[in-house]
């Protein structure tokens, strides 16, 4: 109940992206491999993302 109106920080947020790209990543190559690896692109993409504001 406290914690429904706390604002997500911009780590977190490109967090949930990742796992939600990752997520979509494993289910599609199981039926198309290259469609695939844009999710995949995608996610080590806002990986880097995370890395660099971390680092901040």
């Amino acid at each position: 109940m406290f914690g429904l109106f706390k604002r997500k920080s911009p780590i977190e947020k490109l967090q949930v992206k990742y796992n939600k790209l990752m997520k979509d990543y494993h289910e599609i190559s199981k039926v198309n491999r290259k469609e695939a690896e844009k999710y995949y692109v995608q996610a080590e993409e806002i990986l880097t993302e995370i890395k660099a504001v971390q680092s901040k």
